[in-house]
């Protein structure tokens, strides 16, 4: 199920949220806005920050447990002392919806600094949204399914004025969360086609041009180094360009992701040891995917073409040997 987000102004005791994430800058006092909640905790939060059990380092987390009414669950999240403050925010939120999924909670409400711009929410939201994201489509479920985070909600100062940046936020979560499922999935599900699919559903939703050659495109083009990686396997090759057009007859702006579904070595073979993580080397083409999914979703100014070369490289007789020439489309011998 996908995450919704929200922005809303509203005081700490009155949430009915599972867990309340309050994001800090190292060395800074017990915020303001948690004041009327930490009056029902009997000053714990206050306690904790003038105590020093709480200073707000870079990744420290203290977990309280909330009282009668308001959220469940309040978890204090150290920024660290911040000197890039987007990056602090993206880290601390991201660290917020990790622990908030382990909760088991299907609501998490995030308290962030005073006076964050557009970037600050969006980054808030896109960090939560990476925290909480889990690859969950092969597991069988259990006798008890645990509960996952469904929701979201950011506490701003100004609801409106955090529009943009909630939007914003959602446009590039969802760009992440393709490009990570395709990465997590298996070498045998995700094939040079699965990618190729992939491109193709992004245009569909997004109105956008897709082109997909295969091996005979390709032959006729004479793209031999890219189809001697694919000499070794019956799965077909895939060359995908992936067009958003969104600055009329402004030259584009390239993106070049390397597909490589699963990278065994060819017939120079890679060690048996971590050999599963070969399939991530595919990761340059989920990348470009999922860039282009965000830029369709922020409909940004600009015209992107994304390049995807998929193949899969493995031994076999039919395999590149080392020490082949191969001549690429420009007319270079490799």
């Amino acid at each position: 199920m996908p995450l919704s987000f929200s922005a809303r102004h509203a005081d700490a005791r009155t949430l009915d949220a599972g867990v309340l994430a309050v994001l800090c800058v190292k060395g800074t006092s017990a915020p303001d806005a948690l004041a009327s909640l930490d009056a029902l905790l009997g000053g714990a939060i206050a306690r904790s920050f003038s105590r020093g059990a709480f200073i707000g380092k870079r990744d420290e987390v203290l977990h309280l447990v909330g009282g009668e009414t308001g959220p469940q669950r309040i978890l204090l999240i150290g920024m660290g002392d911040v000197t890039d403050r987007t990056a602090a925010l993206k880290r601390a939120a991201q660290l917020a919806g990790r622990r908030a999924n382990g909760l088991e909670t299907a609501s998490l409400a995030v308290m962030v600094p005073s006076g964050l711009d557009t970037t600050g929410i969006e980054q808030v939201v896109v960090g939560t949204s990476m925290g909480a994201w889990e690859y969950r489509e092969l597991k069988s479920p259990p006798t008890d399914v645990r509960i996952l985070l469904e929701s979201i909600t950011v506490l701003v100062d100004d609801e409106s004025a955090a529009a943009v940046g909630m939007s914003n936020g959602e446009a590039i979560a969802a760009g992440y969360a393709l490009a990570r499922r395709l990465q997590m999935m298996p070498g045998n599900l995700c094939t040079p086609d699965t990618l190729a699919d992939a491109a193709r559903d992004i245009a569909a939703r997004h109105s956008l041009d897709v082109t997909v050659l295969g091996r005979r495109e390709m032959e006729a083009l004479r793209m031999g180094s890219l189809l001697c990686v694919a000499q070794g396997t019956p799965q077909e090759p895939r060359l995908v360009a992936l067009e958003y057009r969104g600055a009329g007859d402004a030259r584009p702006v390239v993106l070049a992701g390397k597909g490589v579904c699963f990278d065994t070595g060819g017939i120079s073979i890679k060690p048996a040891p971590g050999m599963e993580w070969m399939k991530y080397d595919m990761s340059g083409a989920a990348g470009v995917l999922g860039a282009i999914e965000a830029i369709a979703r922020l409909k940004l100014p600009i015209n992107v073409v994304g390049l995807v070369g998929a193949v899969t490289n493995m031994p076999s007789g039919t395999a590149i040997n080392p020490g082949d020439v191969v001549q690429a489309s420009n007319g270079t011998f490799i």
